[in-house]
């Protein structure tokens, strides 16, 4: 289904980024990795194989970003699948965060996107159709202490993409939404760099493995939405519905940074 695919992905130069990528070329796809570290993207390429290529590129660069999507329509003639995965987080009480990390957060896990999907879209109309697929984040529908910069990119991302799906539908583009829960990746070397949240939720962490599947899954299936782990689609629900009842019963979990 995924034979012959171009896939265009960033976030690259490792966790997530680099499985799916590995992932995608075990399905006959053409997986394009970009990120900022030029050896790791370097090695990951050349264990991957000859059909994958990759791009040194910033999200926050604009310049590079539309740089890359024109190398790519030169080299491969389209983009069938943007997979926009690049995104960090830093876990801080509101008070503690300076004005300038939020807008730094926010230039990469949203505006990144915006960019990237800005790049791509005209070559996806162009040749008749696409999917777009957004890594957001379960922290995007239910916010916990110490994430307020972190959500509130994730919670972006979301109103994006729904947004998205619903304008570029009738162009035959799909847009999709993937919000994972904790993943053990080097995520929290940023994010938790004592240890102590990662530590606390051991038990709930996802295995980088199972997400790569899961979204390559998503780009098989154009499945609009997918939240990891499935349980957590139920959590949210629930929360949708008793927010403060949800508050009680997995507030104290999530607050432990």
């Amino acid at each position: 289904m995924l034979n012959g695919t171009i896939v265009w992905i960033t976030g690259a130069s490792s966790g997530i980024g680099a499985k799916t990528a590995a992932l995608l070329a075990q399905r006959g796809a053409i997986p394009i990795l970009t990120g900022r570290n030029e050896q790791k993207l370097r090695e990951h390429t050349a264990r991957i194989g000859e059909r994958c290529s990759y791009y040194v590129m910033d999200v926050t660069d604009d310049r590079q970003v539309q740089a890359t999507a024109e190398a790519i329509i030169e080299r491969y003639g389209r983009i069938d699948i943007l997979l926009n995965n690049a995104g960090y987080g830093e876990f801080l009480n509101f008070e503690d965060m300076p004005v300038e990390r939020f807008q730094a957060m926010m230039e990469t896990n949203y505006m990144g996107i915006v960019r990237c999907a800005k790049a791509a879209l005209p070559y996806m109309q162009r040749q008749g159709g696409g999917h777009i697929v957004n890594i957001a984040s379960m922290a995007g529908k239910f916010a916990s202490a110490k994430s307020s910069a972190y959500s509130a990119t994730k919670h972006a991302v979301l109103g994006l993409t729904n947004a998205m799906r619903m304008e570029l539908r009738p162009q035959g583009i799909h847009v999709s939404a993937v919000n994972p829960g904790p993943i053990d990746t080097d995520f929290f070397s940023l994010a938790d760099p004592e240890g102590h949240y990662v530590n606390n939720i051991k038990w709930f962490m996802m295995k980088p493995d199972y997400v790569a599947l899961c979204i390559v899954r998503v780009m098989e299936r154009k499945r609009a939405e997918l939240d990891l782990p499935k349980a957590a689609g139920v959590g949210m629900k629930l929360y949708g519905l008793f927010p403060r009842l949800a508050d009680r019963l997995f507030g104290g979990i999530l607050n432990r940074k």
